[in-house]
């Protein structure tokens, strides 16, 4: 136990280094980060897709705490090593794990010295307290006639010569000592972590957010009426926000608060990308390459588009899917000032933390509300979501379109570039396929809404870009039933639908639930799992009525 307690101690220490670090230099990650991230990119994609299926969106959790109990389980070996005298073992393990953190930083996009100190620091510092805390020769000692030889316990006979000052440095530390040198190692190492921490909070953009003020959009696109019982006039009608939203309860809001909408990406730690320091950089099969500052794009024309993104990963009835109003520059507008030259089918884009995928060209020019996207549901992006700038392309799963932290677009040929995801066996092209949700009632959990046994059932569905025209639902495997479908702002956007079950009878029953798209093509009927290109199938929900 007295190795283990060393080596846990040692990787704290280093830790709490390296965070102290990570508090001083912009950009700098504990040393977990950037070997997490390589992980992320190095294993199988099946892993990674279990990884989603079983944790959600709990995944980067899971890999950091997996990455905490794996460096534990080395400092235990070392401490082991160095409390049975093999120190150079211990201190050469210490540095393989340290020198793994500086390759993993210099695999990151734009490594520079300061990201590599924390893992170089962290590395000295464990070291450091292996050699304090772990057991060392006594500088001209010989053992007493019937005394032990350790050095631990041992003690010194009266006639060796007193040490000298520089022998002082050699000297073992007792058992009775050992508490105390471990209590102080661990009091400065939280203080270290403590004061790193701290200093972080320098580089958090949540104060620089919270003050920017946002240009207003010259183009909104209002809301249409489309519900069964009104008139609809080419799609020009407007009509009240709550025409969009039933309302009915458990069922998803139509637009989904920024703190609530889901999250995916490779991104272990957020990006905290100031707004001053970001740019955009348009090149490759251009006419002429552009840069443009935060600035440029707060001087230019912005559209305000409610837009439904979902991610590849969604299962049939998940909830990786979500809509929200986004603000921002047409990113048409820029490729066309940039010039695309013929033949760049492919418009490639990567982030700041180095993820970047490629989208078919045609969906940026062809009309749709692709932008880059400066706000979300009237307020700046937050970072976790791609503060400052992220794309925005309707129609396009996320994994082939949906770039975060956003600072390079690259026009190239579609057959000279695989993005992230393309190199792990997914589907270059994403469209989003037609969907339905059941939200109401929940699998496992029934009850009657009222003394005449009405229930209501109700979700949502989405087409994304081909919009949505109807939805039917199936009670027990039996006829196709027609739902009331709520407004919606434009084909962008997911919509909700309800049926009133006004015959529910006590006892268990069934719902699935289907949706066509506004061409009126069903969506598949055939369960498939969500590689290669998303999940289809139809959703359905177990429940049983409640006599009242």
């Amino acid at each position: 136990m007295h190795g283990v307690a060393i080596g846990l101690l040692s990787t704290f220490a280093g830790l709490a280094a390296a965070e102290l670090i990570v508090g001083l230099v912009r950009g700098a990650n504990s040393p977990v980060v950037p070997v997490g991230q390589e992980v992320i990119d190095i294993v199988p994609p099946a892993v990674k897709d279990l990884a989603i299926e079983w944790f959600g969106t709990a995944d980067k959790a899971v890999l950091i705490m997996g990455t905490l109990l794996s460096l534990a389980v080395v400092g235990s070996i070392v401490g082991t090593l160095a409390v049975k005298g093999n120190r150079a073992s211990a201190y050469a393990v210490t540095a393989v794990v340290g020198l793994i953190g500086v390759f993993a930083v210099q695999m990151r996009p734009a490594p520079t010295f300061g990201k590599m100190l924390p893992p170089i620091v962290g590395t000295l510092v464990s070291i450091l307290v292996i050699w304090w805390l772990s057991p060392r020769d006594v500088w001209a000692a010989r053992p007493i006639d019937g005394e032990t030889t350790d050095p631990v316990v041992r003690q010194t006979d009266e006639s060796v010569a007193a040490p000298t000052v520089g022998s002082l440095f050699t000297m073992p530390l007792q058992r009775r000592n050992f508490l105390h040198g471990a209590s102080t190692v661990g009091l400065v190492s939280v203080m270290a972590g403590g004061i790193g921490r701290i200093l972080k909070g320098r580089f958090d953009v949540g104060g620089e957010r919270a003050a920017l003020e946002l240009p207003p959009p010259v183009d909104t696109l209002a809301p249409v009426v489309s519900l069964p019982d009104l008139a609809v006039d080419s799609g020009t009608q407007s009509t009240p926000a709550a025409m969009m939203d039933f309302g009915i309860a458990g069922v998803e809001r139509w637009v989904v608060p920024n703190d609530e909408f889901y999250r995916i990406d490779t991104a272990l730690v957020v990006p905290q990308v100031p707004k001053d320091s970001w740019k955009l950089r348009v090149y490759g099969m251009v006419d002429r390459e552009l840069e443009f500052t935060f600035a440029d794009l707060l001087e230019r024309d912005m559209i305000e588009r409610y837009i439904t993104l979902s991610c590849v990963s969604n299962q049939i009835g998940g909830d990786l899917v979500g809509n929200a109003k986004w603000q921002g520059v047409r990113l048409k507008d820029l490729l066309d000032e940039a010039g695309v030259q013929p033949g760049a089918t492919q418009v490639v884009s990567r982030s700041i933390d180095g993820w970047n995928c490629g989208s078919p060209t045609s969906a940026i020019m062809d009309g749709r509300d692709a932008m880059l996207a400066i706000a979300m549901n009237g307020e700046p992006l937050p970072a976790e979501h791609g503060y400052p700038v992220r794309m925005v392309v309707p129609g396009l799963y996320g994994y082939v379109s949906a770039t975060k932290w956003v600072t390079e677009i690259e026009l190239t040929r579609w057959e000279d570039f695989d993005g992230y995801w393309i190199k792990r066996n997914w589907s270059k092209e994403g469209p989003i396929k037609t969907m339905a949700r059941i939200d109401r009632p929940k699998g496992g959990r029934g009850y009657s809404d009222n003394a005449d046994g009405v229930v209501d059932i109700a979700g949502l569905a989405w087409a994304v870009h081909r919009g949505i025209s109807k939805v039917e639902v199936s009670i027990d495997d039996g006829e196709w039933r027609e739902c009331e479908v709520a407004g919606v702002a434009s084909d962008d956007t997911w919509r909700q639908w309800r049926y009133q079950w006004d015959k529910a009878t006590p006892g268990k029953h069934s719902v699935r639930a289907r949706a066509y798209d506004g061409a009126g093509v069903p969506q598949p009927e055939e369960p498939k799992g969500v590689g290669p290109d998303g999940a289809q199938g139809y959703h359905r929900v177990e429940f049983k009525v409640e006599a009242v």
